[in-house]
């Protein structure tokens, strides 16, 4: 994790960025929309990782898919370095690469890694042969791969190596950004440990500023500096690592870090199992989009969205939080 903030402009920033789709519901209804992003904001600064956390249908790849303006949003504003993103703005693509979460399925397991690691190269710059060869074998040293790898297809590695390969290639443009989509999710708890510190030491090294997208709070744990937790396409809570961690101040929030391992079992929390499934984004509830699960709802929380608000550092989007009089969470 990153311990110099810096005062410079952010590298990454969204305000209120919206991504809606147009759903058909058969001949005789009408299209519905799904608001699969609806008002999200941030700002990420170079050497620092922000860590995207939620379940499925919050809407982590759909923020995934406009950083690396696969999409444009529906609403509000990306900005990459400063510039305004749209898709298919050559000149700000190869500010922000991605790594994929299968590391069997993102490498294309007829081309050699040399090949694989040089395309970017060649499609993007005017490099010969020679120079493309020394910058692919200087980016397989700062990954962990030996100059013989090279040569060598996809299916030969482990999946912790082909995880670094697939790092490798997402670096080979240099990057200021890489959204990390559940990079660590495929692999076994000792590779995940190897790949984190490997991406904890590339950002030292290059000064990158990682998207960290994540189910879960258990592998963000040490390698976030800010975290952002996503419900229904908002987000619910955000702040530094440190205070979400040890403060957190939404219900949804608490119930994530209650099913958290951790390796000191004094420090277990107790468990909150959340009653019921996470809302249809074709029919989400009024008001917070939490409400149908949580055990604080009152008509409030029933009627009226709540705002995110607070101080910049520890933010949320609750009338109830938990450092108010808490009725007593539901205990597994």
């Amino acid at each position: 994790m990153s311990e110099t903030v810096t005062a410079q402009r952010p590298v990454l920033e969204g305000h209120d960025l919206q991504r809606f789709y147009s759903v058909s519901r058969g001949m005789f209804k009408p299209a519905a929309t799904v608001r699969a992003l609806n008002g999200v904001s941030f700002s990420l600064h170079s050497g620092r990782t922000l860590a995207v956390v939620g379940e499925s249908g919050c809407g982590k790849s759909t923020l995934a898919r406009l950083v690396t303006m696969i999409e444009d949003p529906s609403g509000g504003e990306l900005l990459i370095d400063g510039k305004p993103a749209r898709v298919g703005d050559a000149s700000l693509r190869s500010l922000v690469q991605i790594v994929f979460q299968n590391p069997y399925g993102s490498l294309n397991s007829r081309q050699k890694v040399g090949s694989l690691l040089e395309e970017p190269l060649k499609i993007n710059t005017a490099d010969d042969a020679a120079t493309r060869r020394a910058k692919v074998e200087e980016m397989m040293r700062k990954v962990g791969l030996r100059p013989e790898h090279y040569d060598r297809y996809p299916h030969m590695f482990s999946g912790g190596q082909r995880q670094r390969i697939a790092i490798a290639r997402a670096l080979m443009l240099r990057p200021k950004v890489l959204v990390l989509d559940e990079p660590v999710s495929a692999l076994d708890l000792s590779i995940q440990a190897q790949v984190l510190n490997l991406l904890m030491d590339l950002q030292k090294e290059m000064g990158l500023a990682y998207l960290f997208i994540s189910h879960g709070l258990s592998v963000v744990r040490h390698i976030a500096d800010d975290i952002m937790v996503m419900y229904l396409g908002r987000p619910v809570e955000t702040g530094t690592a440190e205070s979400v961690f040890t403060n957190p101040q939404h219900p949804y929030t608490a119930a994530l870090l209650s099913a958290t391992p951790v390796a000191n079992p004094e420090g277990q929390r107790q468990r909150i199992q959340l009653q019921g499934e996470l809302p249809s984004p074709l029919k989400p509830p009024s008001g917070c989009p939490f409400n149908p699960r949580c055990w604080r709802a009152t008509d409030l929380c029933r009627e009226k969205m709540p705002a995110l608000d607070g101080p910049v550092d520890h933010r949320f989007a609750c009338y109830h939080p938990l450092d108010d009089a808490p009725p007593s969470a539901p205990a597994a």
